[in-house]
């Protein structure tokens, strides 16, 4: 890549993924609407006719007169070929299919274990796990052999495991991880002050927070707004609106699959004093099973949803009836705003600008240093030039803290598992998951679903399972 008059040219991105449905369009979206950089994206998938067509997608989006973006997207058809000479990894893929996450969210419902999104936490996101860590040895691998010094963004959830699974293949990786759903918390108490004070928040990057925690399950130990200590604020809504929770207008409840009223991060407000940030689905399955996901009706009482993997299912039958829309020019991409800062960050180690976000990387500098060195946590860091240095956030109290341990060494025993093959090590990590507090299962069940669950999905694990 050469630097121009202000600009980053010939930036060489190899999209591991290309043949995405759902962010790569996002990542389109957002290159064509920005004008300080350019050059060439580089598709990979497994699925070749999938990256075909979104390689015509993304030229025909470039095409047009109204974007600002210089990109021209090419289909790659090895690992090799997208990574050599490349400056930047995106690694967005879905481990697996639907037939296997469908075994991993709905199975353990056998034993009275819901999970409202099964990517993560819980036993759904760890025998996802299970098939997502040999991949990424694989890619960790090829990225140390064809391009070690580019820097590589994974999107791919369960997060803390892919990004251990690369540093641990690959230590002198430049990899982090990244997420939106502190954004969404900025945006709640972004629309908190302005119901409780009246006025206006024109830019939820204004509400600046200091992020603790891991993936997912992340909190916010202070936030503030122009001088103004947000935690009163917030506070004080929560005493006075428990009941009715927190509505963004901006949200489409057509569709609630994937929305929530924040009331479970209002109860973990008044519970320990900390702001949760992530949405509501995702911090109930980090929570004991018998709270807010102790049945289907507790959970419509906390006013979040079950993501079927039905529904998702039809959902994928519709994007891909979109995808063939777009390529045939039926249909145009909608130029707007994501919400998104990956082309920010981009821009910030290629040096266009300075710039701080939440990033998922190990804890090697001790960034939270009551949580150990080798977990992959969640704080802000700078990002600049060729440069990211993860901000010090600070210890997490010991009330939080017990909460967010039990996760970090199902972890180690998730990656372990994947990496030796071991059962056994997938047994303890079941027995030891909050999701099972409070359920009338024996350990025999225990041992006996994560069985039935490894044999759904043998088809994406190493044979010597």
């Amino acid at each position: 890549m050469r630097y121009e008059k202000g600009k980053m040219k010939d930036i060489n991105i190899a999209y591991i993924g290309g043949g995405s449905r759902g962010w790569a369009w996002t990542f389109m979206t957002d290159l064509a609407m920005d004008d300080e950089i350019s050059g060439t994206i580089r598709l990979y998938d497994i699925d070749a006719d999938a990256a075909e067509l979104n390689a015509g997608i993304g030229n025909s989006l470039m095409a047009r007169e109204d974007v600002k973006g210089e990109w021209n997207y090419e289909v790659r058809n090895s690992l090799e070929s997208a990574l050599t000479g490349c400056d930047f990894v995106v690694i967005s893929i879905l481990p697996g299919t639907f037939d296997e996450m469908e075994s991993d969210v709905h199975l353990p419902e056998r034993l009275g274990v819901y999970q409202s999104v099964g990517d993560t936490a819980g036993c759904g996101g760890m025998i996802r796990a299970l098939r997502a860590i040999p991949m990424f040895v694989e890619i960790a691998k090829a990225i140390e052999k064809y391009s070690p010094d580019a820097w590589v963004i994974n999107y791919t959830n369960p997060m803390s495991l892919c990004v251990k699974a690369l540093y641990e293949t690959f230590p002198k990786i430049k990899a982090f991880g990244c997420c939106h759903e502190v954004f969404g918390t900025q945006k709640v108490l972004q629309n908190v002050y302005e119901k409780e004070t009246g006025e206006m928040i024109f830019d939820w990057h204004d509400v600046l927070v200091n992020v603790v925690g891991i993936n997912h399950f992340t909190w916010f130990t202070a936030a503030s707004y122009k001088g103004i200590d947000l935690f009163p604020v917030y506070s004080n809504y929560i005493e006075n609106h428990f009941d009715e929770g927190i509505i963004i207008e901006s949200d489409n409840w057509l569709n609630a699959n994937f929305l929530c009223k924040h009331r479970v991060k209002m109860d973990l407000f008044r519970k320990y004093g900390l702001i949760a940030a992530a949405g509501d689905r995702h911090l109930a399955e980090f929570m004991p099973g018998n709270e807010y996901l102790k049945d289907p009706e507790t959970v419509k009482n906390w006013d979040f949803a079950l993501t079927s993997v039905k529904w998702r299912k039809e959902e994928l039958e519709e994007r891909l009836s979109r995808s063939a829309r777009l390529a045939s020019g039926e249909e145009q991409m909608e130029l707007k705003e994501t919400g998104e800062e990956g082309i920010i960050l981009i821009k910030a180690l290629c040096g266009l600008t300075r710039f701080i976000s939440n990033v998922n990387i190990p804890n090697y500098a001790l960034q939270i240093p009551n949580l150990p060195a080798e977990a992959v946590v969640e704080t802000n860091a700078v990002f600049s030039r060729d440069s990211i240095r993860p901000v010090f956030a600070g210890e997490i109290p010991e009330a939080v803290k017990d909460l967010i341990i039990p996760h970090i060494k199902n972890h180690e025993r998730i990656y372990r598992a994947a990496v030796t093959c071991d059962r056994s090590l997938v047994y303890e990590a079941f027995e030891n998951d909050p999701q099972f507090i409070g359920k009338n299962c024996s350990r025999e069940d225990i041992r006996k679903l994560a069985d039935d669950m490894i044999e759904n999905t043998k088809k994406y694990l190493p044979n010597e399972w």
